[in-house]
């Protein structure tokens, strides 16, 4: 896992403890506010849905994307904290993403994977850039996409391909065959919740419950564009903000939610406003540009560490693979693949690091690239090998007996104020390491 020394220097965004700024007009005062908008590109398209009918009359719906699609591909904004070792170690781990993912597929392929498989095409600098702003104390939740924070946080790729062939030696010992899984010991990763937006109340608990131990930490997950939509999302952002916990979440903005196009999901230009009315700072960045992802995600987990309460980052990016592997995605008009296929955040990134930044000459991104092939293939021989599991282990770990497991508090044990029957919120008196 990669663990950093964090530049303490800090540009918030955020207008959190400050009332929003005001304009006089002839009605009385108007509140006026302003989402900083880090992107160097603003893609404008319109999406509309057409029917079309078959020879034998059946009418089928499809989409139609009209905009500008020949835009030149913008480019990589230089971070404010970044250095070029950190920067090559993103870059790494993106690459570990999309060779894994490569692999995962081709497993699926052979009939090697039980059920099915979920891909994060062209969301890997999200999934990497994001996961790498955090500290080692601090908590993550990733979602199906975010394959790549595992990979950050200290999780081998065996560990993934194992899962999804439901291997003994996989994170749930074979007992799940997609991505529910977890370590609350050593990585600090909540498990995935299929039930879209039950994350965020789960985090916002887990940056509670730290801060009742004498903690603010930050915990970060993401939701989709259509995720965003549920219900237990807006009453989860909604706690944190008027708890003021330290909850990063990353909107992926991917264009489609499943099937459905995001103008058919929301009235709203950007996700991103809805933060205002939870009164939490946002920002909108290019999720397929890691600088801007890491320096947005950076920025929220310092504030997350001040105790100064949640931020909303609206990623936006595509999602270049149907909703899992068995969905073709042939709803997408192909000319919305081939723009964002343009802008693929390795290659972009590549390009940054090689040709702009001259961080790396081109036979040492040769030689990255190869090791991380390397790596991916001995990871695939590890997963291969691993034997199923025995039909008996089934009956283990679906009940708690006495004295299988104790959970302890993470960083120290709350003090009770005498006579109020209330966690006083202190220094922690122990810290467990």
């Amino acid at each position: 896992m990669a663990i950093k020394k964090k530049n303490s220097k800090h540009n918030s965004n955020g207008r959190n403890g400050s009332p929003p700024p005001r304009i006089k007009s002839a009605t009385g005062d108007i509140r006026t506010y302003s989402i900083p908008d880090m992107r160097l590109e603003r893609p404008d398209f319109t999406v509309r849905q057409a029917i079309e009918k078959d020879k034998d009359g059946t009418e089928h719906v499809r989409y139609e994307v009209s905009g500008h699609f020949d835009a030149p591909v913008p480019p990589i904004r230089d971070s404010k904290y970044l250095t070029k070792q950190q920067a090559i170690e993103i870059y790494r781990y993106m690459l570990l993403n999309r060779k894994m993912e490569i692999a995962l597929e081709n497993l699926y392929k052979q009939g090697k994977v039980v059920g099915g498989v979920y891909f994060g095409l062209g969301q890997e600098a999200c999934s990497c850039a994001s996961a790498y702003a955090l500290d080692k104390d601090d908590w993550f939740a990733p979602m199906i996409r975010n394959q790549g924070s595992l990979l950050v946080r200290g999780f081998r790729a065996s560990d993934t391909m194992m899962q999804y062939m439901a291997k003994a030696d996989s994170p749930t010992h074979g007992r799940d065959g997609t991505s529910h899984f977890g370590d609350i010991e050593k990585r600090n990763m909540v498990s995935p919740i299929s039930m879209l937006g039950d994350l965020i109340p789960v985090m916002a608990g887990v940056a509670l419950g730290a801060r009742l131990q004498g903690r603010n930490i930050a915990v970060m997950t993401y939701i989709g564009d259509g995720g965003q939509s549920t219900g237990v999302t807006y009453e989860g952002i909604n706690f944190a903000a008027v708890q003021n916990l330290g909850l990063v979440l990353f909107v992926e903005s991917n264009e489609w939610a499943y099937s459905t196009p995001s103008e058919m999901q929301y009235r709203c230009k950007d996700l991103a406003e809805r933060a205002i009315g939870y009164g939490i700072p946002s920002v909108i960045v290019d999720g397929t540009d890691a600088c801007q992802v890491y320096d947005s995600a950076h920025e929220a987990v310092e504030r997350a560490h001040r105790g100064e309460g949640p931020t909303l980052i609206e990623a936006k990016m595509m999602r270049m693979k149907g909703h899992a592997i068995h969905d073709a995605a042939a709803y997408v008009p192909k000319s919305m693949f081939d723009f964002w296929k343009k802008r693929d955040p390795i290659a972009r990134f590549e390009n940054y690091l090689v040709k702009e930044k001259k961080w790396l000459s081109t036979k040492e991104n040769a030689d990255l690239i190869s090791e991380v092939e390397r790596v991916i293939e001995a990871e695939r021989e590890i997963a291969v090998n691993s034997p199923m599991p025995t039909p008996e282990s089934a009956e283990g770990g679906v009940f708690c007996d006495d004295g299988c497991h104790e959970i302890k508090p993470k960083y120290g044990m709350p003090k009770v104020k005498k006579g109020t029957g209330g966690f006083k919120q202190t220094e922690a008196a122990v810290h467990l390491k």
